[in-house]
């Protein structure tokens, strides 16, 4: 079967069955994605969720915000809920934001297990970290350079059991600044494993890793559909640099802004639950903007690579809670 003729099936497949009690997953998950509020699985979880259930390695590249989190952390929890030890999967993402999102969504689809899970990541205490290890958690999270960290210092803990690897922007990961640590984790990890690659983009380094790897992984390619995520409006607005400013604080007041008093009620609504991320190309942007927005009485919080990691966290669960609902980032939270 040619690529195109792959694609064609997989469009066709996926119009055909696009619920998720069509996926061979268990019964409890399903409740879990209802219970959830996912009814439909995404391209990327309808076409690797039932080959990573099958044992295969797995290359995917799909947009973010495409669910690719969900397509490997289901079938993980599915798997996982048949013998149930630690560790059993390792997950590895290029920053600390990351790995925190992918643990909350183990967290949420696993809990009918008592999922344990261990985050690794730079900014925290290593001695926590390393008690949390030695407990043997079902699924650790990790960025490459804390858990080389560890493994060069000798923590008593073991990989050689392991199920599954992930690599979560895998484009990310294999650039060269990580590869020291990589060889590092990968030299303690078993052979007899599933490999999952999961990317925005597939780079040469990534077809590299495909072209030479003694298991042919099942490839999907998502940006072959030429489909933006569902329910994306995208509006280009082309405007003065030196007025540019003025745009956007005008553009968040109108969503925003206190002064509704003529909104009808459908847009009063509109107003008050919508949520807006403003991605800058330098922290001293990033940090700037978002005090402007807060002394035009319009709360927002900032996240820029300047900031500590408590500092970071907090902005973060202060957005997702909804306490505020403007956030400004660096590319440090693009993903």
């Amino acid at each position: 079967m040619t690529d195109n003729e792959e694609e064609a099936q997989l469009r066709k497949d996926f119009v055909e069955s696009s619920s998720f009690d069509s996926l061979p997953i268990k019964k409890w998950l399903k409740s879990q994605c209802r219970l959830l509020g996912f009814e439909h699985p995404t391209p990327v979880q309808h076409a690797c969720i039932p080959r990573i259930l099958e044992g295969q390695d797995i290359l995917a590249c799909a947009k973010t915000g495409s669910g690719k989190t969900a397509a490997f952390a289901l079938p993980i929890l599915d798997v996982l809920s048949d013998d149930i030890y630690g560790i059993f999967a390792l997950i590895l993402t290029p920053t600390r934001e990351l790995a925190y999102q992918i643990a909350d969504q183990f967290r949420v689809f696993g809990k009918p297990l008592s999922l344990k899970d261990c985050v690794i990541t730079g900014g925290m205490d290593m001695m926590i970290q390393n008690s949390a290890l030695t407990k043997s958690p079902h699924i650790v999270i990790a960025t490459p350079g804390r858990l080389a960290d560890h493994i060069e210092s000798g923590t008593e803990f073991s990989l050689n059991k392991i199920k599954f690897l992930v690599l979560d922007e895998a484009d990310r990961l294999l650039e060269d600044n990580f590869g020291k640590q990589l060889q590092t984790i990968f030299s303690i990890l078993p052979k007899q494993r599933q490999t999952l690659l999961f990317s925005a983009t597939i780079t040469d380094t990534i077809k590299k890793v495909q072209s030479i790897s003694e298991r042919k992984p099942f490839v999907f390619d998502g940006n072959l559909l030429h489909q933006p995520v569902d329910k994306l409006d995208q509006y280009y607005l082309l405007v003065p640099a030196n007025v540019k400013d003025a745009y956007l604080f005008h553009l968040l007041s109108l969503y925003h802004g206190n002064n509704d008093d003529d909104d009808d009620d459908e847009k009063k609504a509109k107003k008050h639950s919508s949520s807006t991320i403003v991605f800058t190309s330098t922290c001293r942007d990033c940090q700037i903007l978002s005090m402007m927005c807060r002394k035009f009485h319009m709360p927002s919080v900032e996240i820029h690579s300047l900031m500590k990691q408590r500092q970071r966290l907090a902005s973060l669960a202060k957005f997702k809670s909804l306490q505020v609902r403007i956030l400004f980032a660096t590319d440090v939270a693009s993903r």
